[in-house]
């Protein structure tokens, strides 16, 4: 049971990989159908009235009758290049006429009645065998005469692969330059058309990879594209010149872009790197390095033996990579890539049989042209890939939008809880405040004043302590009163008092602001902070009043600067007899005493007292910023 338990869930997953794979190669076939049939179709048609097949060739000591096109049986002839000899009938015309010859390898030299009108040689892209390069050159008039002339085809070889010549034509420019044109079209500019495309290419991979270190399958596909440019651009070598060893060694680096490709169709569709992977560097490694040491030769065969084959196992390997993309994900750059590689490849089987002469009638290198599939497929894949990521960075935007949004909404309710709590949090610090103000002031009082009723004391003595009881609500309800942190005024109302306490008692109140500013302003002064200040004043005062026997109260109000800031200064001085900390009367002196630096330091101020026969002195210096609870009482 359990076995049958296990394969049952296999089924459906084997059903949805056969549905998505039957299909995609079902395409592939149709692409490889549609790539063949468009190499048939990409055959330019020659003018085959001017065609020259019949030659006499010479080779290797010996001569025979050839037709073109023909393979030679020597790889390497420089030395004794095949000849090949014939003969066409000239016609007078206006007209002239040219020499044109379609495809060849390695090089050619062309002699009109045993004058050369053509040599290869002397273009270095004209002998790439992957370019397919045609030439055509005209025939001076001077050497053509009517009826037949002789025609001489010298053919160059030097491997790896057996020389090569198509059918030659010659006959009116006019009828011969279409023809040529077109084939200069297809397989010269194009080609160069797309490497440049694919340095442009590089150039934009590289500074991604700059830009982006972590991604490296960037660097990877824009090193892959370097190589393919230094392919399409360095300029071949043309024996017997000598020419750079590197040259060649480039000349020869298919197998390393090949498996740089591969590389990148990992890192891009996030797969581990096989374990045995560094293997597809090898072919690409012994071509340089053999090829630094033994010369130009032993590039271009070793590339016959180890770099072709390994390019079509890097093409096998992306084609195998691809289709399992397109059964996991069924993404647009899988399947994209998948069927650019699909017509490389058939690209490159062509290219195969033609190499190895299973084609006999032509020999036509097509690989490096089908590679611009490549080219638009990873073009395309990284576009999508782009594009996707920014539809990711616009959804993410839009929740984070939405989100921040929802944040500020909550923080919004937030902050009115918070404000609705600090400000319920005040208004009972407030009313406690209130209530311990009434309690310790005009409760007590209204406390004295029943008992000195029920006692029977004189009206005077209820009079002074209803008048007391009065002047502590009056504080209260004064400190209540919104003076912007400016304690000048709260000082204005305090002296009114003052001057009427002292009044009766026949005691002079001298006011003295020693700075323009009076006191500093302060923004942060609260209702508490005020009632503290001036009950210290109250208590100086008062003391003065019953203790000092003063004839005169000087209150002086200052701004000092100390350097860290400005700070007020409120001193209260007497004339009074003063008194000793240490003599009579210190216990309850030094209880008011007390009493008063509590207060002070409730509201961050600072107390001193000093007291002498001349008088006694009271300095309240004011802190630079009052504290906002009375929690600095301590």
């Amino acid at each position: 049971m359990s076995e049958i338990a296990a394969k049952a869930p296999a089924r459906p997953r084997r059903r949805l990989i056969a549905s998505r794979l039957v299909p995609y190669l079902l395409l592939q076939v149709m692409i490889v159908i549609a790539t063949v049939l468009g190499l048939r179709l990409l055959q330019p048609s020659d003018p085959e009235d001017f065609a020259l097949s019949g030659f006499s060739l010479r080779e290797d000591g010996a001569s025979r009758p050839v037709t073109l096109p023909h393979f030679t049986s020597s790889r390497y002839s420089l030395v004794d290049p095949p000849l090949y000899t014939g003969a066409f009938t000239f016609r007078n015309a206006n007209a002239g006429w040219s020499v044109y010859l379609p495809r060849f390898s390695n090089a050619v030299e062309v002699a009109v009645n045993g004058v050369v009108v053509l040599d290869s040689r002397r273009d270095a892209n004209a002998n790439r065998p992957d370019r397919n390069t045609p030439q055509i050159a005209l025939i001076p008039a001077s050497l053509l005469h009517d009826g037949s002339n002789a025609i001489t085809v010298r053919l160059f070889v030097w491997g790896p692969l057996k020389g090569f010549l198509d059918t030659v034509y010659v006959g009116p420019d006019t009828a011969l330059r279409p023809s040529y044109e077109t084939r200069t079209l297809l397989f010269v500019t194009l080609p160069v058309v797309f490497s440049a495309w694919q340095s442009i290419l590089a150039v934009i991979l590289a500074i991604m990879w700059l830009m982006r270190r972590r991604e490296p399958v960037y660097g990877v596909l824009a090193a892959a594209m370097v190589l393919g440019v230094v392919q399409a651009f360095v300029p071949p070598p043309v024996p017997p010149a000598t020419t750079s060893r590197l040259a060649a060694v480039l000349l020869a680096s298919a197998p390393t872009e090949s498996a740089l490709i591969v590389v990148f169709a990992l890192l891009f569709f996030g797969w581990r790197w096989p374990r045995y992977g560094a293997l597809l560097f090898v072919p690409g490694a012994v071509v340089f390095a053999v090829g630094l040491v033994g010369g130009p030769p032993l590039p271009r065969i070793l590339f016959l033996i180890l770099g072709i084959p390994m390019v079509g196992i890097c093409l096998l390997l992306m084609a195998s990579i691809t289709a399992t993309q397109v059964v996991r994900r069924q993404d647009a750059a899988s399947f994209t890539l998948g069927c650019a590689v699909s017509i490389v490849l058939t690209c490159w089987v062509h290219d195969m049989l033609a190499a190895f002469e299973i084609m006999t009638n032509e020999r036509i290198f097509v690989s490096r042209l089908s590679y611009s599939a490549m080219l638009v497929a990873i073009g395309a894949g990284l576009t999508w890939r782009f594009a996707r990521a920014l539809n990711q960075v616009d959804n993410f935007a839009s929740q984070l939008v939405t989100r921040v949004r929802e944040a500020e909404e909550r923080l919004k309710a937030s902050f009115a809880r918070e404000e609705e709590r600090a400000r319920a949090a005040a208004l009972a610090n407030e009313r406690t405040r209130l209530m311990r103000d009434l309690h310790d002031g005009l409760g007590g009082q209204l406390v004295s004043i029943v008992a000195l009723s029920e006692r029977n004391h004189e009206g005077a003595t209820i009079t002074d302590a209803a008048r007391s009881a009065l002047k502590d609500l009056r504080l209260v309800i004064d400190s209540m009163d919104d003076i912007g942190g400016d304690l000048m005024l709260a000082l204005g109302s305090w002296r009114e008092r003052a001057t009427a306490q002292l009044r009766p008692h026949d005691i002079a109140l001298a006011w003295h602001v020693a700075t323009p500013q009076g006191l500093p302003l302060h923004p942060e002064l609260r209702p508490w902070h005020v009632i503290q200040i001036v009950r210290i004043l109250d208590e100086a005062v008062t003391n003065a009043v019953k203790h000092a026997q003063a004839r005169q109260i000087a209150v002086t109000i200052e701004t000092q600067d100390d350097g860290q800031g400005p700070y007020g200064v409120i001193s209260v001085a007497d004339d009074g007899r003063g008194f000793s900390l240490a003599g009579e009367g210190t216990r309850q002196s030094a209880r008011g005493l007390r009493n008063m630096k509590s207060r002070a330091a409730r509201c961050g101020a600072a107390l001193a007292l000093n007291s002498d026969s001349s008088g006694t002195r009271v300095r309240l210096q004011l802190p630079q910023n009052f504290p906002d609870s009375d929690a600095a009482a301590g």
